[in-house]
């Protein structure tokens, strides 16, 4: 696999946004171990609940009904979750404060199933997030994906970014790379894709010592139809 030089993508991406500083504006820093398990459990699943309910949807709509959501299940409290019978769920899934899709209220249960099995082995599941490597977030993504809800594809791994966890994310630019420089040939979600764009990443992670989700931004800001 020939990688294009990191630092030439960089200089594209930066000429692109007009500077160096003003692409480093626009990336986003991961959390430290520590501070990702600061996080209750709580709050992993009402993310993966958010982006979940965001899927196919306006996600500004979704974020402007979200307050009903965490009215309507109880703050997303795990036990509570996972001890609510099945007749409940149907019931909580015509309440008008929330968007009404009975399918997408099931993943909750699914997910907070999910989180206590693993929180019971590893203390909670944010330290089982905080003590996954970055060099195999594929496997992360393919774990959330086998045991939770709905959280395959952009799914799960959005909602890793947006708690902090160091994740690349295959949106259409950085796909659009990958595969213009034959990193990826077949479909995007098969373990062989996966697994070519964890080592190429971890290439440049290696390359440039920044964590996967700026490198993953910087791709996307050298390619595309983001040049602004």
């Amino acid at each position: 696999m020939a990688l294009e030089k990191f630092s030439e993508i960089y200089l594209r991406a930066a000429t692109r946004k007009g500077s160096n500083s003003a692409l480093e504006q626009r990336l986003t820093h991961p959390k430290s171990a520590d501070e990702l398990k600061s996080i209750t459990d709580d709050r992993w699943l009402a993310v993966m609940s958010q982006k979940i309910f965001q899927s196919g949807m306006n996600w500004q709509v979704v974020r402007n009904k979200w307050p009903g959501f965490e009215e309507v299940f109880w703050g997303f409290d795990i036990e509570k979750m996972c001890l609510t019978p099945p007749e409940m769920w149907e019931q909580k899934a015509t309440n008008p404060a929330i968007i009404r899709h009975l399918g997408k209220v099931m993943t909750i249960p699914h997910n907070a199933q999910m989180i206590q099995r693993a929180a019971r082995e590893h203390g909670s599941f944010a330290a089982f997030i905080a003590d996954w490597p970055e060099s195999d977030i594929v496997g992360l993504w393919a774990y959330l994906k086998k045991h939770g809800s709905r959280l395959g594809g952009n799914t799960g791994p959005y909602s890793l970014r947006l708690m902090g966890k160091d994740t690349f994310i295959l949106s259409g630019d950085v796909e659009s790379y990958l595969r213009a420089y034959k990193i990826i040939d077949g479909g995007r979600d098969t373990r062989k894709s996966l697994q070519a764009a964890q080592e190429a990443f971890n290439h440049w992670q290696e390359e440039s010592g920044r964590p996967l989700c700026q490198i993953s931004q910087i791709i996307a800001y050298s390619v595309g139809d983001n040049s602004y």
